[in-house]
């Protein structure tokens, strides 16, 4: 399987002035906990990592040192999450049939969850990991604090990363998406906006999206207790 993790944003949530993949976590870079569960996971064998050119000797030096050199490619990042896919798709070998995206900051990830979406892959054009939805959402009308209405929870799932999709379709779908000028946050809002379907793969409760210092403290215990279970 073919990953590309998509690496070019900044750490202004972070209240960090680099980039928050390179900021350290429980010992390493929080991009190399990435790293390491895609190199645990059997199903991936190819990795795009889409950064910005002034960062590549960065995350070329914590490939190296994951002993991951040979196997991560680095690509030029674009303005947006959006523009760095699809400079990824287009970097892609000429035999990948199937690519998995998923954000380097989702770092608590595991190699299961990898494989699992990889296995899934094989069978639909396009899916994405998620969660049901535990807390109870309100709608709330745009510019007020009114709440317009309360969904069915049952119905509710929050997305996480990776998505898959088979190559072609997301191409022609990024490629429809730039024509619209449609602006989205993931690649399965593409395949939605062309009216194609996405399947649910089960994520998991600790794939967490680290983005400000509050997740940073909280991914920074989940690895604590990992490493605790590991060795007892």
């Amino acid at each position: 399987m073919y990953l590309l993790i998509p690496a070019a944003g900044s750490g202004k949530r972070m209240g960090a002035s680099r980039n928050k993949l390179l900021l350290p976590l429980f010992g390493k870079p929080i991009i190399a906990w990435t790293l390491l569960a895609a190199k645990a996971a059997p199903s991936i064998h190819w990795i795009g990592i889409v950064a910005q050119p002034e960062e590549w000797q960065d995350f070329r030096d914590i490939a190296a040192g994951l002993g991951m050199g040979r196997t991560v490619r680095l690509i030029p990042g674009g303005k947006t999450r959006q523009e760095s896919v699809y400079n990824g798709l287009q970097e892609l070998p000429a035999v990948a049939e199937r690519v998995l995206i998923h954000d380097g900051a989702r770092c608590l990830a595991t190699p299961e969850l990898f494989d699992r979406c990889s296995e899934a892959l094989l069978h639909c054009a396009g899916l994405i990991a998620a969660i049901p939805v535990k807390d109870t959402i309100k709608i709330v009308a745009p510019g007020t604090e009114i709440i317009q209405s309360t969904p069915d929870r049952s119905q509710l799932w929050a997305a996480q990363t990776p998505q898959g999709f088979d190559v072609e379709t997301l191409k022609r779908c990024h490629e429809t998406g730039r024509e619209m000028g449609w602006e989205v946050t993931d690649d399965a809002a593409l395949f939605e906006h062309c009216g194609l379907a996405v399947r649910i793969v089960q994520g998991e409760e600790t794939n967490l999206k680290v983005t400000t210092p509050v997740d940073l403290a909280i991914a920074e215990f989940i690895l604590r207790d990992r490493q605790k279970s590991a060795t007892s």
